[in-house]
C-alpha cells in the first residue's frame, strides 16, 4: 500500500488527496477499503522517505558533483539545497532525471549569505567526501560560498549552469533592444484588454516576474503566430471574429516583424545550445564540437552564438583529459517545481514539513529501499527534524496572532 501510494504520487504526479482518494476507491471495489490511507498519513510516508534519503550514508568517493541551489518561497526562510551525482553513473546520451540523483544536503537559513553557504558545503563534505566539481547559478552567496569552499578544496572546481548564463546573455542583448521594452509593454496590454473578450483564445503568455528572460519561447512564438493570422486573416474563417476587430487589437504586432525574426533566431541557438549541453555535458573539445553543431546566425544572432560557445569552451576546459561534467542544475530546478506542486496552494505560505518530500523526489524507491525507510526513520524523527530546522510555520504564526487579534477584539 506504501508502494502504490508513493508510486501514485512520485511516478503518476498525483496530488496527494488524489492518491488517497484513488487507493480508497479501488480499496472499496475490491473489499479492502480498511486499508486505504488517509492523505495525511501518505504525507507522512513520503516525509520519512525523504528524510532517509537525506540521512542514509552516501559512498565517500572523489567522483561527486554537487547540483546547489536555493528554493525561496514567501518568508525570510530560504532553503539550500544540494543534489549529488557521481561521475561513474552520469548518464550518456540522455539529460539527468530526478532517479540519477541523491540528497546530500537540505538546510532551511533565515539568512543566506557566502559564509553561511561554505559552512553547509563543509558539512556535506562528511556525507560524499570533497567533490570533483560544484554546479550553481552564480548567485552571489552561492558563487561567494563555492570560492571559499575552494580556498580549503583546491581540486574541486566550479562549475557555472548555462541556462542561467544563457539568461544573462539574452538579458543583456534584449536589454540593449528599445524594442523589447516596448514589445513587453504591448503584450501586457493586450492581455488585459483580450481576457474578457470573444479574442480570448488569442490572449498573449502572461510574463513571468521571476527569470523572465527564460520565457522568451513563448512570448516569441506567440507573436510570430498571432502575426501570421493578422497577415491573412482568412486563417480565422469560422471563427466568428470580424477583420476590423483583429486588426483594430492586434495589428500592433506588424511593428515587431523583424524583431520577432531577430528574437526568435536567439532562442533557436539557446535552446541549440541548452540541448547540446543537457545530452552531453561539459568536456575537452565540447566547445569546438557546439560550434558545428550550431547553425550559423547573421546579425546579433550570430553575436549571441559566439558568445555562448565561448563559454562553453571556458566551461569545458575545466574538466580533465576523458572526463565529463553536467553542465546544467535543470534537473534541480525540476525538482523545485515538483515540490511545489506536491505543496499546490501551501507554497504561497512558507516552508512547511513538505519540504522534506525532495528526499522522496529523487533517487529509485523500490520496495526494499522503502521498508528500509520507514523502518530507520520514524513519524517523530520528522516531527524533531520540522522542529528544530523549521520552527513555527508562517500558517501557524498567522493563526496565533489572528486568534489574539479576535480575543482582543471580543474583549473590547
Amino acid at each position: 500500500m506504501v508502494r502504490w501510494f508513493v508510486s501514485l504520487v512520485l511516478d503518476c504526479h498525483a496530488p496527494l488527496r488524489c492518491a488517497a482518494g484513488a487507493l480508497g476507491f479501488f480499496g472499496t471495489e475490491t473489499g479492502h477499503e480498511a486499508m486505504a490511507p488517509h492523505a495525511s498519513t501518505g504525507r507522512l510516508w513520503l516525509l520519512r522517505l525523504g528524510l532517509w534519503a537525506l540521512r542514509r550514508p552516501k559512498v565517500v568517493a572523489d567522483d561527486w558533483v554537487w547540483l546547489a541551489d536555493h528554493s525561496i518561497q514567501i518568508g525570510q526562510c530560504k532553503c539550500l539545497v544540494i543534489l549529488g551525482i557521481r561521475l561513474s553513473t552520469l548518464p550518456e546520451g540522455r539529460p539527468l532525471c530526478h532517479a540519477d540523483m541523491e540528497l546530500i544536503a537540505l538546510v532551511p537559513m533565515m539568512h543566506s549569505n557566502k559564509e553561511a553557504v561554505a559552512t553547509c558545503l563543509e558539512a556535506a563534505v562528511a556525507q560524499t567526501g570533497v567533490p570533483r566539481a560544484i554546479l550553481d547559478d552564480h548567485g552571489a552567496d552561492l558563487h561567494g560560498g563555492v570560492e571559499i569552499f575552494q580556498r580549503r578544496h583546491g581540486a574541486t572546481v566550479e562549475l557555472y549552469d548555462i541556462k542561467h548564463k544563457a539568461a544573462c546573455v539574452l538579458k543583456a542583448h534584449l536589454e540593449a533592444d528599445g524594442r523589447w521594452k516596448s514589445y513587453a509593454s504591448q503584450l501586457g496590454q493586450t492581455k488585459c484588454l483580450l481576457q474578457q473578450t470573444e479574442l480570448a483564445f488569442l490572449v498573449p503568455p502572461s510574463q513571468r516576474t521571476k527569470s523572465r528572460f527564460m520565457n522568451l519561447a513563448a512570448l516569441v512564438a506567440w507573436g510570430r503566430n498571432v502575426l501570421a493570422l493578422v497577415d491573412n486573416p482568412s486563417l480565422g474563417k469560422g471563427w466568428a471574429v470580424s477583420v476590423e476587430r483583429v486588426e483594430a487589437t492586434l495589428g500592433w504586432l506588424r511593428d515587431y516583424r523583424v524583431a520577432l525574426r531577430q528574437w526568435s533566431a536567439y532562442h533557436g541557438v539557446i535552446g541549440a545550445t541548452l540541448d547540446f549541453v543537457r545530452h552531453r555535458g561539459l568536456y575537452a573539445g565540447a566547445g569546438g564540437e557546439l560550434a558545428a553543431a550550431l547553425p550559423v546566425a547573421a546579425g546579433e544572432a550570430g553575436v549571441l552564438r559566439e558568445e555562448l560557445i565561448a563559454f562553453v569552451t571556458r566551461e569545458s576546459a575545466k574538466a580533465r583529459p576523458g572526463e565529463r561534467l553536467p553542465g546544467t542544475t535543470e534537473v534541480l530546478e525540476s525538482c523545485f517545481g515538483r515540490l511545489k506542486a506536491l505543496e499546490s496552494g501551501q507554497s504561497k505560505s512558507g516552508f512547511t514539513g513538505l519540504v522534506l518530500s525532495l528526499g522522496a523526489l529523487v533517487s529509485r524507491w523500490t520496495a526494499e529501499t522503502i521498508r528500509e525507510a520507514l523502518e530507520r526513520c520514524k513519524v517523530r524523527d520528522v516531527w524533531d527534524w520540522c522542529r528544530r530546522r523549521l520552527g513555527p510555520s508562517i500558517q501557524s504564526r498567522r493563526k496565533l496572532a489572528f486568534d489574539a487579534m479576535a480575543g482582543a477584539t471580543n474583549l473590547g
